[in-house]
Protein backbone atom coordinates (compact mmCIF):
# COMPACT_ATOMS: atom_id res chain seq x y z
CA UNK A 1 0.00 0.00 0.00
CA UNK A 2 1.24 3.48 -0.89
CA UNK A 3 0.12 6.88 0.32
CA UNK A 4 -0.96 7.85 -3.21
CA UNK A 5 -3.49 4.99 -3.22
CA UNK A 6 -5.32 6.07 -0.05
CA UNK A 7 -8.94 7.17 -0.48
CA UNK A 8 -11.64 8.04 2.03
CA UNK A 9 -14.21 5.35 2.78
CA UNK A 10 -17.15 5.29 0.33
CA UNK A 11 -19.99 7.53 1.53
CA UNK A 12 -17.86 9.37 4.11
CA UNK A 13 -17.18 12.44 1.96
CA UNK A 14 -20.19 14.45 0.82
CA UNK A 15 -20.06 17.00 -1.98
CA UNK A 16 -21.92 20.09 -0.87
CA UNK A 17 -23.41 22.75 -3.07
CA UNK A 18 -21.54 26.07 -3.25
CA UNK A 19 -23.28 28.72 -1.10
CA UNK A 20 -22.74 31.84 -3.16
CA UNK A 21 -23.12 35.43 -2.01
CA UNK A 22 -23.14 34.71 1.72
CA UNK A 23 -20.46 37.13 2.89
CA UNK A 24 -16.75 37.75 2.34
CA UNK A 25 -15.74 35.17 4.94
CA UNK A 26 -17.03 32.33 2.78
CA UNK A 27 -14.69 33.25 -0.06
CA UNK A 28 -17.63 33.27 -2.44
CA UNK A 29 -19.34 36.50 -1.38
CA UNK A 30 -19.55 39.81 -3.21
CA UNK A 31 -19.53 38.88 -6.88
CA UNK A 32 -20.55 35.25 -6.20
CA UNK A 33 -17.67 33.86 -8.32
CA UNK A 34 -18.97 35.64 -11.45
CA UNK A 35 -16.21 38.24 -11.76
CA UNK A 36 -16.80 41.99 -12.22
CA UNK A 37 -19.46 43.39 -14.57
CA UNK A 38 -20.18 42.23 -18.12
CA UNK A 39 -22.89 40.13 -19.71
CA UNK A 40 -21.87 36.85 -18.05
CA UNK A 41 -22.36 38.16 -14.52
CA UNK A 42 -26.02 39.04 -15.11
CA UNK A 43 -28.96 36.70 -14.77
CA UNK A 44 -30.56 35.62 -18.03
CA UNK A 45 -27.28 35.47 -19.94
CA UNK A 46 -26.88 32.59 -22.34
CA UNK A 47 -23.99 32.30 -24.77
CA UNK A 48 -25.04 31.94 -28.41
CA UNK A 49 -24.25 28.65 -30.16
CA UNK A 50 -20.94 29.02 -31.99
CA UNK A 51 -19.92 32.16 -30.06
CA UNK A 52 -16.13 32.50 -30.13
CA UNK A 53 -15.56 35.41 -27.74
CA UNK A 54 -16.11 38.10 -30.34
CA UNK A 55 -13.87 36.48 -32.97
CA UNK A 56 -15.61 36.02 -36.34
CA UNK A 57 -17.36 32.64 -35.94
CA UNK A 58 -16.46 29.67 -38.13
CA UNK A 59 -19.85 29.55 -39.86
CA UNK A 60 -19.35 33.17 -41.01
CA UNK A 61 -15.70 32.70 -42.06
CA UNK A 62 -16.53 29.89 -44.50
CA UNK A 63 -18.01 30.75 -47.93
CA UNK A 64 -21.56 29.82 -48.89
CA UNK A 65 -21.97 27.17 -51.57
CA UNK A 66 -24.44 24.67 -52.98
CA UNK A 67 -28.13 24.64 -53.72
CA UNK A 68 -31.03 22.60 -52.37
CA UNK A 69 -33.87 22.21 -54.85
CA UNK A 70 -37.15 22.52 -52.91
CA UNK A 71 -39.06 20.80 -55.74
CA UNK A 72 -36.89 17.66 -55.92
CA UNK A 73 -38.89 14.42 -55.96
CA UNK A 74 -37.11 11.56 -54.21
CA UNK A 75 -37.94 7.98 -55.14
CA UNK A 76 -37.13 4.81 -53.23
CA UNK A 77 -35.37 2.49 -55.71
CA UNK A 78 -36.42 -1.16 -55.99
CA UNK A 79 -34.61 -3.43 -58.45
CA UNK A 80 -36.14 -6.17 -60.60
CA UNK A 81 -34.10 -8.92 -58.91
CA UNK A 82 -35.66 -7.99 -55.54
CA UNK A 83 -39.17 -8.10 -57.04
CA UNK A 84 -38.37 -11.43 -58.73
CA UNK A 85 -37.23 -12.97 -55.43
CA UNK A 86 -40.33 -11.59 -53.67
CA UNK A 87 -42.65 -13.01 -56.36
CA UNK A 88 -41.00 -16.46 -56.17
CA UNK A 89 -41.17 -16.51 -52.37
CA UNK A 90 -44.81 -15.43 -52.06
CA UNK A 91 -46.20 -16.68 -55.39
CA UNK A 92 -47.86 -13.37 -56.34
CA UNK A 93 -47.95 -12.04 -59.91
CA UNK A 94 -49.29 -8.55 -59.18
CA UNK A 95 -46.99 -6.33 -57.13
CA UNK A 96 -47.99 -2.84 -56.00
CA UNK A 97 -46.63 -0.34 -53.47
CA UNK A 98 -48.87 -1.78 -50.73
CA UNK A 99 -47.33 -5.24 -51.32
CA UNK A 100 -43.80 -3.83 -51.19
CA UNK A 101 -44.60 -1.93 -47.98
CA UNK A 102 -45.91 -5.04 -46.19
CA UNK A 103 -42.80 -6.95 -47.33
CA UNK A 104 -40.60 -4.20 -45.84
CA UNK A 105 -38.98 -3.14 -49.13
CA UNK A 106 -40.30 0.43 -48.84
CA UNK A 107 -42.19 2.60 -46.37
CA UNK A 108 -45.91 3.23 -46.92
CA UNK A 109 -45.44 6.90 -47.86
CA UNK A 110 -42.43 6.36 -50.18
CA UNK A 111 -42.58 7.07 -53.89
CA UNK A 112 -41.28 3.91 -55.60
CA UNK A 113 -39.18 3.70 -58.75
CA UNK A 114 -38.50 0.27 -60.28
CA UNK A 115 -34.97 -0.08 -61.69
CA UNK A 116 -33.70 -2.66 -64.19
CA UNK A 117 -30.95 -4.45 -62.22
CA UNK A 118 -31.35 -8.22 -62.41
CA UNK A 119 -33.40 -10.42 -64.73
CA UNK A 120 -37.04 -11.43 -64.73
CA UNK A 121 -37.99 -15.05 -65.47
CA UNK A 122 -41.76 -14.79 -64.93
CA UNK A 123 -44.58 -12.52 -65.99
CA UNK A 124 -45.28 -9.80 -63.41
CA UNK A 125 -47.81 -6.97 -63.24
CA UNK A 126 -46.13 -4.13 -61.38
CA UNK A 127 -47.65 -0.86 -60.13
CA UNK A 128 -45.25 1.89 -59.04
CA UNK A 129 -44.74 5.64 -59.27
CA UNK A 130 -41.91 5.46 -61.85
CA UNK A 131 -39.98 2.95 -63.97
CA UNK A 132 -36.59 3.06 -65.66
CA UNK A 133 -36.57 2.29 -69.41
CA UNK A 134 -34.63 -0.96 -68.92
CA UNK A 135 -37.03 -2.15 -66.19
CA UNK A 136 -40.06 -1.35 -68.34
CA UNK A 137 -38.58 -3.22 -71.32
CA UNK A 138 -37.72 -6.27 -69.18
CA UNK A 139 -41.24 -6.45 -67.73
CA UNK A 140 -42.98 -5.98 -71.08
CA UNK A 141 -40.68 -8.52 -72.81
CA UNK A 142 -42.37 -11.24 -70.71
CA UNK A 143 -45.89 -9.86 -71.42
CA UNK A 144 -46.06 -8.27 -67.98
CA UNK A 145 -47.79 -4.95 -67.40
CA UNK A 146 -46.40 -1.67 -66.10
CA UNK A 147 -48.78 0.75 -64.37
CA UNK A 148 -47.61 4.21 -63.32
CA UNK A 149 -49.46 5.49 -60.25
Amino acid sequence: MELSCLKPAPGSVKTQKKRLGRGQGSGKGGTSTKGHKGAQCNSGYSKKVGFEGGQMPLQRRLPKFGFKNPFRVEYKAVNLDVLEAFAKKTGVTTIDVECMATAGMVARKDLVKVLGKGELTQKLDIKAHAFSKSAQQSIEALQGTVEIL
